[in-house]
């Protein structure tokens, strides 16, 4: 526990005050799903990984004006150990559209890699992306508002930073965002205006510990903390496992839905994780749909093997005079 205690003083860190707020696209499938949450779960499991989750947010919601909608969002991630670097690299893609808004991420992570006892290893991680926000037909009150975007959309780089620990049976990471607080500028529908919307920090903190109950299943509680300077909001729950192969669980997002989760491992050593997870809208029903969806796959492959030998040095081939 004593060599834990400086871990959880750093994920302390990620608990500071943020600037504005507006909460990023959240997955029901966090567990499967670390790079997203911290750029220093790059290559923390050894093994080269892909990662791949769609998620239909209230499925046949409709706002039958403009182009609003239920949100949709779809993210790619990869990381790989690189031994050369002394810890890993990842990659993450991410479309995210909801209502008028479409916004474009390409990130690129490196973490550093610490072994702590036998099995323990923290990642420390951070993370160059390139954000583009689209911003659709929007119906000004007033028109010809210079704060009321038309048709605009905005680029900027921006920088994010996160903790990760890793052993056989516990792990605990987190990240922040938009450390640059990054400004991304607007065009109204005369071009006149230059209506702003300041990038904000967004915070993350996760853990999940496996808990045997017998030879054939393990217990996985979970947990994923999220925080901006307006509002936190918590999931929590866990599936259990059987034989390491399938896998069914159950999720409360605070003030948002229950959700339940399904899976199933194939290929030789697991290799491919299958993921479904479907929510059911518990808050504010009349202004959503009933439920939301999300597909994962995940493909794991071996641990890169060490294709060279340390010299062995013997006291044969030492000579004096």
């Amino acid at each position: 526990m004593k060599k834990l205690l400086p871990v959880l003083m750093l994920l302390l860190l990620f608990c500071a005050p943020a600037v504005v707020a507006q909460q990023q696209p959240q997955f029901t499938h966090y567990g499967f799903n670390g790079m997203q949450i911290s750029p220093a779960y790059a290559g923390i499991t050894n093994r080269p990984e892909f990662t791949s989750i769609y998620r239909y947010q209230w499925l046949g919601y409709d706002a039958s004006f403009d182009d609003g909608g239920a949100p949709r969002t779809l993210l790619l991630t990869a990381s790989t150990p690189v031994r050369l670097l002394h810890g890993g690299l990842g990659l993450n893609l991410m479309r995210d559209r909801i209502g008028n808004t479409t916004q474009l991420t390409a990130a690129v992570s490196y973490a550093y890699h610490i072994n702590i006892g036998e099995t323990g290893r923290l990642g420390i991680g951070v993370q160059g992306n390139i954000n583009n926000y689209k911003k659709g037909n929007y119906r000004a009150i007033d028109g010809g508002d210079p704060n009321v975007p038309f048709n605009s959309e905005d680029t900027k780089f921006d920088l994010g930073a996160g903790l990760w620990y890793q052993s056989e049976t516990f792990y605990a990471g987190g990240g922040v965002t938009n450390l640059l607080h990054a400004e991304y500028e607007f065009a109204d529908s005369t071009n006149t205006g230059r209506g702003t919307v300041l990038g904000e920090n967004h915070i993350y903190v996760t853990a999940g510990y496996n808990l045997p109950i017998s030879s054939d299943l393990i217990l996985t509680p979970t947990i994923l903390l999220k925080h901006d300077t307006e509002t936190f909001s918590f999931d929590a729950g866990g599936r259990v496992s059987y034989q390491e192969k399938y896998w069914a669980g159950l999720n409360y997002r605070h003030q948002e839905a229950v959700s339940a989760l399904v899976g199933v491992s194939l290929f030789e050593d697991n290799a491919l994780r299958v993921g479904y997870a479907i929510d059911l809208t518990t808050f504010n029903q009349a202004a959503k749909a009933a439920t939301s969806h999300e597909v994962m796959l995940n493909y794991r492959l071996p641990e890169p093997v060490i294709r060279f030998k340390p010299p062995v040095r013997t006291p044969r081939y030492y000579f004096t005079k």
